[in-house]
């Protein structure tokens, strides 16, 4: 049974800096994508950064120079570090493991950017 869980959100002043953990239980962690993704209210959810089980990323546009996507493979974990935080990017975090046959999606996580 493959279960992720989020942790590191909360409320930040713009400018300022999250780091967002993802623990992941069940085996074969590190051969699998892993990926961030956020869902603001009335939007639809995107893709915010993706590491592939070579340690390969890629970035949405809007976060890039300013997110870094991570993971230890020993420890079942993987890092969003965010820095430069703007107000646009407020919303609810999600963790993702893309394994062969299907997605796996942890509960989510607040990330809020404001004054």
């Amino acid at each position: 049974q493959v279960q992720l869980v989020e942790s590191g959100g909360g409320l930040v002043q713009p400018g300022g800096s999250l780091r967002l953990s993802c623990a992941v239980s069940g085996n074969g962690f590190a051969m699998y994508i892993m990926g961030w993704y956020r869902q603001a209210p009335g939007k639809q959810r995107e893709l915010v950064a993706r590491i592939s089980s070579g340690g390969g990323t890629n970035y949405a546009d809007s976060v890039k120079g300013r997110f870094t996507i991570s993971r230890d493979n020993a420890k079942n974990t993987v890092v969003l570090q965010m820095n430069s935080l703007k107000p646009e990017d407020t919303a609810v975090y999600y963790c993702n493991l893309q394994a062969p046959i299907r997605s796996y999606w942890g509960q989510g996580t607040q990330v809020t950017v404001s004054s």
